[in-house]
This record gives C-alpha cells, sequence and structure tokens, in this order.
C-alpha cells in the first residue's frame, strides 16, 4: 500500500507540475502576446496594467476560496505537517496552481518551484484522506508530493527528496526515505516524458585555479548568509507593511502590481520584457556564462529584492526558491567579478562564483544545505566545482544559524505562534486552536448601561469582566470589576455610564484560527484574565471569549491531542 500511494503521487505530482509550467506559459503569453499586444500603443507603460490586472483576478482568487495558497507555500506544508497530521484541503491544488500561475505569468517576482511543492504535497494528503490512513502515513504523503514537486521542476529526484526530509519533516527518517525516493523519482519520469523543458542550466564547466581560493569561496559564503537574512527580514517586514494598510485584502494585489509595474519600466529589459519579472532563469543563465557587466548584475540584485518583497508582501502566490537562486546568481557575479578584478590571473571566471552563490544563498534563507547542494549539482551536473560548493554552502548555513534562530520558512510559522524543533511543535499548546476552546455564550454590556447597573450585573453574574458593545453589536472594549471598584472609590458613580471606565484603546483581542500558545503569551504578558475574540484581523464582530478556566480546559485538550498522535504512531 505504501508504495502504490507513493507510486500514485509521484505519477500526480509530476504531471501537475507539467501541466503547472504549461499553465504559466499559456498566461504569460496571454498577458504579453494578447493583452500586451492591444496595448503596445502605450508602451512600456503597458507593464503598469498587465500584473494589476493578474493581481485582481489572483487576489479574490485566494481570498474567498484558499487562505493558504497566499505566499510561498512551503510554510504551510511545514505546518499541515506538524500540527494537522498532513491534512491539507483538497482544494489547495487547485486555487493554488491558477493563483499563482497567474501571479507568475503576469510578471510577479516570484517562482514556480514553491507552488509546485505545495500542489504536490495538497495532491500527497488527498490521497491520504482518501484511503483513510494514520497521520503518520498522511506525513509520509505529503512529504511525498513536495519531493515530487521539486524533482518534476529541476529533473533532480535527489535534491527534491532531501528537500522533504530537511525542509518539510525537518528530519532524516528511513520510514519515510523509501516511499519519498519512489515519489521523487517517478515525478522526474513523467515529467521529463511529457516536458523536455525542465529548468536545467547550460553552463561551461567551472574548475578551481588555484587551492587557496577556497578562502575566497568562504568569504563568498558569508556574504551570501548575510544577503539572505537581509532579504528574509525585508520579506516579512514588507508582509507587516502591507497587513497594516486599510484596505481590502483581495484588491491589495493590484497595488501591487502597479508597484511591480513602475520597477519593470524602470529596470532593465530583455525584448521589452523586464529581467526581475518571473522566474528569471534566462538571466541567471546570463550570470553564470559572465554575460552581464558588474552595474547590472548589480543591480538586478537589488532590483530582485524589492520585486519579491513587493509581489509577496502584497498578497501574491509563488516560491522564493527561484529568486533565491536569482539574488544569489547575481551576488556571486558581482563578488565573482571583483574577484577577478583584485586577482586576474589566480580566480575562476565570475559565473563561477554566481553558480555557487546561488547554492549558498539558498542554504542561508532556507537552511537547507544538502538540498542546495544537491539541487545545483544535479541542474548542472558539473562535479569540478562541487567542492567550493560545499565550503560556501556549508559557510553560509553556519553563519545563517549565528544569526537568526529561523529560516525564511519557519519565520512565517513563529511568527503565528508556532515554533517547530526538527518538524515537531515544541509547545503542546501550539496544536490547540482558540476556536477550539473559547466560550460562544458571551455576556456583553453596552456602552450606554450605567454603572450602578453594570454593579448589579457583575454581582448577579460572578463575572470579573465585560465585553463592551456598540447599538450595532460591534466589540468596541471591555470592562472589568477593578474599573468599577475604582471609580467606587471616587464616589463619583452617579450619571455615569460604562463608556466613562471603559478600557477602549488597544484593545487585545484573540482571532480562531491562531494557536492557544500565542494568545497565552499575550494573555500573561498583560496580566489579563480575560480575552475576547473577534471573527478575523481588522474585524471587531465578537464572536466568543476567551476566561482563565478555559484556559485549564485548553491543556486538557492538547494533551489528549498529544495521546491521540502518540497512540497513531
Amino acid at each position: 500500500m505504501v508504495m502504490v500511494t507513493a507510486l500514485t503521487v509521484g505519477v500526480g505530482a509530476g504531471l501537475g507540475a507539467v501541466f503547472f509550467r504549461h499553465l504559466i506559459l499559456w498566461v504569460q503569453t496571454l498577458a504579453y502576446g494578447g493583452l500586451g499586444g492591444l496595448l503596445s500603443s502605450i508602451s512600456p507603460y503597458h507593464l503598469l496594467i498587465i500584473p494589476a490586472v493578474g493581481g485582481a483576478i489572483f487576489g479574490p482568487l485566494i481570498y474567498f476560496f484558499a487562505r493558504e495558497a497566499k505566499g510561498h507555500g512551503v510554510p504551510e506544508v511545514m505546518e499541515a505537517v506538524s500540527l494537522h497530521g498532513g491534512r491539507i484541503r483538497p482544494r489547495v491544488v487547485v486555487v493554488k496552481a491558477f493563483a499563482s500561475a497567474i501571479c507568475i505569468g503576469t510578471g510577479g517576482s516570484v517562482g514556480r518551484e514553491g507552488p509546485i511543492a505545495q500542489i504536490g504535497a495538497a495532491l500527497g494528503s488527498s490521497v491520504g484522506q482518501f484511503f483513510k490512513l494514520s497521520d503518520d502515513r498522511m506525513r509520509n504523503l505529503v512529504a511525498c508530493g513536495a519531493a515530487s514537486g521539486i524533482a518534476a521542476t529541476f529533473s533532480a529526484p535527489i535534491g527534491g527528496s532531501l528537500f522533504a526530509l530537511e525542509v518539510i519533516l525537518g528530519q532524516f527518517n528511513a520510514v519515510y526515505f523509501s516511499a519519498i525516493i519512489i515519489s521523487a523519482v517517478t515525478a522526474s519520469v513523467v515529467a521529463n516524458i511529457f516536458d523536455s523543458s525542465i529548468a536545467v542550466f547550460n553552463i561551461p564547466a567551472y574548475t578551481m585555479v588555484n587551492s587557496w581560493e577556497l578562502v575566497l569561496y568562504l568569504i563568498l559564503g558569508v556574504v551570501a548568509a548575510c544577503a539572505a537574512y537581509i532579504f528574509t527580514k525585508l520579506l516579512y517586514w514588507s508582509e507587516d507593511v502591507w497587513d497594516g494598510i486599510r484596505f481590502p485584502e483581495y484588491f491589495k494585489p493590484v497595488v501591487g502590481g502597479l508597484i511591480l509595474g513602475v520597477i519593470g519600466i524602470l529596470s532593465y529589459k530583455v525584448d521589452g520584457f523586464p529581467r526581475v519579472f518571473g522566474v528569471g532563469y534566462e538571466t541567471i543563465t546570463d550570470a553564470l556564462t559572465g554575460n552581464l557587466v558588474l552595474g547590472v548584475a548589480l543591480v538586478l540584485l537589488l532590483v530582485k529584492v524589492a520585486a519579491t518583497i513587493i509581489t509577496l508582501g502584497s498578497g501574491g502566490s509563488g516560491g522564493i526558491f527561484a529568486p533565491s537562486l536569482f539574488m544569489g546568481a547575481m551576488l556571486g557575479n558581482v563578488f565573482g567579478q571583483a574577484a577577478n578584478y583584485l586577482f586576474p590571473l589566480s580566480t575562476a571566471p565570475a559565473g563561477a562564483y554566481a553558480l555557487v552563490g546561488m547554492a549558498a544563498f539558498f542554504s542561508g534563507a532556507a537552511r537547507a544545505p544538502i538540498t542546495s547542494i544537491l539541487i545545483l549539482f544535479e541542474m548542472t551536473s558539473d562535479y569540478n566545482i562541487i567542492l567550493p560548493l560545499m565550503i560556501a554552502t556549508s559557510m553560509s548555513t553556519i553563519v545563517s544559524r549565528l544569526i537568526s534562530q529561523e529560516t525564511i520558512y519557519t519565520l512565517k510559522l513563529s511568527r503565528r505562534g508556532i515554533h517547530l524543533d526538527q518538524g515537531h511543535d515544541v509547545d503542546i499548546m501550539q496544536q490547540v486552536t482558540v476556536e477550539e476552546i473559547m466560550t460562544t455564550d458571551v455576556e456583553t454590556v453596552p456602552l450606554d448601561m450605567t454603572l450602578l447597573d453594570l454593579s448589579t450585573e457583575f454581582l448577579e453574574s460572578h463575572h470579573h469582566g465585560f465585553p463592551v458593545v456598540d447599538p450595532e453589536g460591534t466589540l468596541v472594549g471591555i470592562v472589568s470589576i477593578q474599573d468599577l471598584e475604582r471609580e467606587f472609590d471616587t464616589d463619583t458613580i452617579m450619571g455615569k455610564t460604562v463608556k466613562d471606565i471603559a478600557t477602549t484603546d488597544g484593545l487585545i483581542v484573540a482571532y480562531p484560527n491562531e494557536s492557544m500558545q500565542v494568545t497565552l503569551r499575550r494573555l500573561g504578558t498583560l496580566d489579563i484574565g480575560r480575552m475576547p475574540v473577534v471573527e478575523s484581523e481588522g474585524s471587531r464582530k465578537l464572536i466568543g471569549i476567551i476566561h482563565r478556566k478555559d484556559i485549564i480546559g485548553s491543556y486538557n485538550v492538547a494533551i489528549h491531542k498529544q495521546q491521540q498522535k502518540a497512540s497513531s504512531k
């Protein structure tokens, strides 16, 4: 049964990868051939319109049908594996495929690898749910799907398999390995049969010119780790900025598309198409073959960072693997050209440093050195550069770990209160959501209630606090018995209402889908005993409340879930 399901996922992911690649090409042809042809009279300002139109399509698609399709996808797969027994909604396959294809095809600066990995993982989860497999088997199939997606994208079954083990599962496990290898090899074979245009870079064979050149590759590893850290911080800073903008979430990609269009107009182009749009494999090839001058490579590095954080920050859908390869190639090319200038007779061409920079940058961002080395090796088939590749990538991983505990994938999860260690949650409260333990029968008080009536409410209910609502029933604040007691001490309660003593500014709320670990940390920091729960971020529709007794109950739920998980293994 294990081998049958692994083969099924491999075939499905391979065909899915082929379909996804052709879908991107179809969207890009329609956007820049069809729509672009109609707008040719206003060129290059059509570059403003096309990404914005793409955002107007995929933004609502994600918002209304599958929120987990937003962003680069891999953290959502990691969360499903670690906290939800590998369960991913089947609709994610469809929504992620079309949203990412539209985003990339209309110019979004993201990659297709993350989406294909998420699509493959969702396919694996769907197969597991169809056969009603255990959580452990389901996680295995999710890893098979992710590995198959990467393998089919790059014709790199070994690298794809290790990506699943190193990044998705966070551990190397012999039990998982056989099924993952079968899925990855199957997907790679299927993809090669139906599509020969798999991304493999044809580059010259590079070798080290001098043994001491390894020192330069060590330095490149340090630089790549620092650059990857800066990119990671900028990416999540961009998400925070966009989240803080009071604007319908499903229209934010339209604004992001307009800004991306401005970047496209101002940046370098090939045949009128901006180099920083889409996955950028052609430009990577130019960096690897030494066809970029120093200034162009440096500008492309900086502009690609800006284009990627705008695309993903505004709500785009796509991976960070291809942008990481692009940035790493540009960074390595710049470093290599500088090395050639300083040591012209004893350094390899800039293309060699660009190749090593690709692996070092991604490993600095994802902290996946084995995956980085093997995928680049499988894509280039160049064994001569393997030693510099290993040195720089290992150094980048070490420096990255010293700079930050989080990777570009785990940081997204930790910001939600989910902390993973070797692919497992390290706090049992992470697996309990607010929705599971909140009290939904909420007693509230209106703003215009007199303090004498409020005093009666406290006496009769024995509560220590109430959410405060306006005439429309919208949450506007919270009032505690301590607030009332302070007012009694002043002997000035006559004629006063709840509005005069309630806390309305800086109101702290919880959301139904966040983990109790996040809520508990918030409660402990503020030393409060209750927290209202609203429908979603930015909303003030009251749907529940968390009391201290609910917190005790949440521990019981968490322990029960932990016992169920242990018994299923």
